[in-house]
């Protein structure tokens, strides 16, 4: 399983681009004020499904085989699964997704609504994909793995594109990491393009495998995930995105539930957008690391906007 080349994420920019726009790059300058960076942020959460991961689905569905498009099941906590299961209404092939049990239950209202048949099992995103190795074999399905895809990578890798495009001399690009599919487009692409920029990754202080993995002599498989930021609530790290990360990322900040929830408090004050856990991330990053990136040029990441009522209400509430 190869990494995705710049060429792939090119041609993926050509399966993405008849059906979502480019996203803004956008300077907000109470962000700005607030953090005393020069600070810019790449806005996935305005894409159709309210997250970056609508690229990826985008992409590896437009090029299953005919014999797979008899169709597909995956694992998720939502965005992957509404990317995936938008794509999949769109070339009309059956979609399976199972979600862990009370999750997002607005994420799982907008896969439904794409066509997909929903299940429900286990206590995290990591007992939901491990049902999902299961029925792949008891129903037939062409496994969509959320992170272990390079067509995906190639498809989630144009977003990246549209940054360096836009910004060529950005000095640090701030990513959240769940699976690290959006790290992965972010390394892989300024790698390519030459460019000098620092990729920083960002995770949850309560889900943070991949950075003891990262920073540690080897992986590990944490006990749980339990951070209210669902798109980086894993407890494993994964084949594909993690060697191309232990190779291209050059940093990496974990936060705590608080900073997580104010990074969301920060994002609606300063930009007014709403993000969700994961979306907000990058731009608590920054202000954590508002010292290191004095004087650079900064882009954050804001993922995906899709939180759930009930947890926008406690947060903005605290």
């Amino acid at each position: 399983m190869n990494p995705p080349t710049l060429h792939d994420i090119y041609a993926a920019r050509a399966r993405v681009q008849p059906v979502i726009r480019r996203t803004p790059l956008m300077r907000h300058p109470l962000l700005a004020a607030e953090t005393g960076l020069d600070i810019l942020v790449k806005h996935e959460n305005h894409n159709p499904t309210g997250a970056f991961k609508v690229r990826g689905g985008l992409n590896l569905i437009g090029t299953l085989s005919a014999a797979e498009r008899r169709g597909v099941i995956t694992a998720t906590t939502g965005n992957h699964g509404q990317s995936i299961a938008l794509a999949c209404q769109r070339e009309r092939v059956p979609c399976t997704i199972v979600t862990p049990i009370g999750n997002n239950p607005e994420k799982n209202a907008a896969m439904r609504s794409y066509g997909a048949e929903l299940l429900e099992f286990g206590r995290d995103f990591d007992e939901a994909r491990e049902r999902v190795e299961q029925l792949v074999q008891e129903r037939g399905l062409r496994y969509v793995h959320s992170a272990n895809e390079p067509m995906l990578l190639a498809g989630v890798g144009t977003y990246a594109l549209e940054i360096f495009e836009d910004m060529p001399d950005v000095d640090a690009v701030l990513v959240p990491i769940g699976g690290g599919s959006g790290a992965c487009g972010c390394c892989l692409v300024r790698t390519a393009l030459g460019s000098r920029a620092q990729v920083i990754g960002v995770q949850a202080e309560r889900a943070d495998a991949f950075t003891r993995s990262w920073k540690g002599p080897s992986r590990v498989v944490g006990d749980k995930a339990d951070t209210f930021a669902e798109g980086m609530a894993t407890r494993v790290t994964f084949d594909l995105t993690f060697g191309i990360l232990q190779k291209e990322l050059n940093d990496i900040v974990t936060l705590s539930e608080d900073e997580l929830a104010e990074g969301i408090r920060l994002a609606l004050r300063t930009t007014h957008n709403l993000a969700e856990g994961a979306g907000a991330a990058a731009l608590m990053a920054a202000t954590k690391l508002r010292d290191r990136l004095a004087g650079k040029r900064v882009v954050c990441v804001m993922s995906g906007g899709n939180i759930d009522r009930a947890t926008l209400a406690r947060i903005v509430a605290a």
